[in-house]
């Protein structure tokens, strides 16, 4: 199956590196301020799932959000990247989606709290098998979109990212490592919105991959 295939390459990654506002129409939708650096964070890599799974709702939340966003994975390991040299650490890409619960989001940008809560729970991170860099010759204009049944929600290219791969992996790896399977993701175009249990999502890189997910409500364990 070919989720498996990419399962087994992901695998080996400590970390997804999430980039925040990269697109300045997302940000405008959110009313956010265009960042004038990359503003990252961490999602933890047991968010992820692949094809044949499940979006999972917790049962306490009450708005969560897809993002779909184009995923660069690390082939090689590197510390303090310059950005001519960035792509040589680049083994391939995967369509991702960043799933976040933008209640709780809000609450905690408006305390000055991480966002860790709302983008860290487990099927958070959709994710495709992995896509070769040899089967993608540029990545500057690539298409991205979402629909949720059957509905088209968003639709943007990567050529309208703030800041380019090569200068993410650059900027990222002076803060951390960056080590064999980590993902770097991207950003979102505009059109973010809410899913709810019963519904299907379905994204897309345009000629390149597509995956879909069915949306359930989480059953947690009880006593």
């Amino acid at each position: 199956m070919a989720a498996s295939i990419g399962s087994k390459i992901l695998a080996a990654g400590t970390k997804i590196v999430a980039v925040g506002r990269n697109y300045a129409a997302h940000a405008k939708e959110l009313g956010n301020a265009v960042p004038k650096e990359p503003m990252i964070f961490l999602k933890p890599t047991s968010s992820y799932v692949f094809q044949g799974g499940a979006i999972e709702i917790p049962t306490a939340l009450t708005s969560l959000h897809h993002e779909v966003e184009l995923g660069v994975v690390i082939g090689k390991q590197g510390r303090d990247i310059f950005e001519d040299e960035a792509m040589d650490h680049v083994s391939g890409y995967a369509l991702a989606l960043d799933m976040t619960a933008r209640e709780i989001q809000s609450g905690a940008k408006a305390k000055g709290h991480p966002w860790t809560v709302a983008k860290g729970y487990d099927t958070f991170t959709p994710i495709s098998d992995f896509i070769s860099k040899d089967d993608v010759p540029s990545t500057d204009d690539l298409e991205l979109w979402c629909e949720v049944d059957g509905v088209m929600k968003q639709k943007g290219s990567t050529k309208d990212m703030i800041f380019s791969i090569p200068t993410l992996i650059s900027f990222i790896s002076k803060i951390m490592t960056l080590n064999e399977g980590d993902v770097i993701l991207t950003g979102t175009p505009s059109g973010v919105g809410p899913v709810s249990a019963g519904q299907h999502v379905k994204a897309g890189i345009t000629g390149l991959v597509e995956m879909s997910f069915p949306v359930k409500t989480r059953v947690h364990r009880t006593r």
